[in-house]
């Protein structure tokens, strides 16, 4: 289990844990590993979790689907990140999502209810632990908030225009990488693929960004000076 270290390391839950602190912990929240095929399921909607799950290599898309098959994917996961913490957290919450294998994965599960008990030692590390799974579920929680701000917008441009703001505010940059191919992009604003690039072909054609692939960059009167926050 030494060799996922470096990855754990990088890992927000394990935020300022040393190696033998680790140990101990992944010990004492029975860590277990476990792989999965490309396009497999990990975890079904309407499931009960009693265990977090950890990426260590590849990539886990978190989707809603209704009974008609619609998808809306909520996030991606990626190494260092982690899924299902609400409801490994909350006795006898049922899953209304499901975890699928985007690419071949790699996943530690960890009891992580089990961190949430009194530590009879007081040790440093357990509230640490306590703390940074504090820290990362607000940040889900923004970037839910954050979500629902896209899909809020009425048409698919300002639907874009949001998403592509929000990345480029919290990044700082004009230029970046986004996440999502266009099918998981159109998933991820709950828009059609088809208008959904049409759209960014009459974007480009306008001048407001250019782009290939996943890669982007945001046209405006200020993409050739320094972003407006780092002034």
């Amino acid at each position: 289990m030494k060799e996922f270290f470096p990855v754990l390391h990088t890992a927000a839950l394990f935020s300022g844990i040393s190696d033998d602190e680790l140990a101990v912990m992944l010990s004492y929240l029975g860590a277990r590993i476990d792989t999965f095929p490309k396009g497999s399921r990990l975890l079904r909607a309407g499931e009960q979790v009693e265990e977090v799950g950890l990426v260590l290599a590849g990539s886990t898309l978190i989707v809603q689907e209704d009974i008609w098959g619609n998808r809306n994917i909520l996030s991606k996961t990626g190494p260092g990140q982690t899924f299902a913490e609400v409801f490994a957290c909350a006795p006898g919450a049922v899953l209304n999502v499901s975890v699928e294998a985007e690419s071949a994965v790699t996943v530690m599960f960890l009891h992580i209810r089990r961190v949430l008990s009194v530590c009879p030692s007081a040790c440093s590390h357990h509230s640490r632990i306590i703390r940074n799974l504090l820290d990362e579920l607000a940040e889900k929680n923004l970037r839910l908030n954050e979500k629902l701000t896209h899909m809020a917008q009425r048409t698919t441009r300002a639907k874009l225009m949001s998403y592509f703001s929000a990345e480029a505010q919290r990044r700082n940059v004009y230029e970046f990488d986004i996440p999502f191919s266009r099918q998981q992009l159109a998933d991820y604003l709950g828009v059609e693929r088809s208008g959904l690039s049409v759209e960014l072909g009459k974007m480009r054609d306008e001048g407001l960004l250019d782009f290939h692939k996943s890669h982007f960059l945001l046209k405006t009167p200020e993409t050739d000076r320094p972003f407006p926050s780092a002034r």
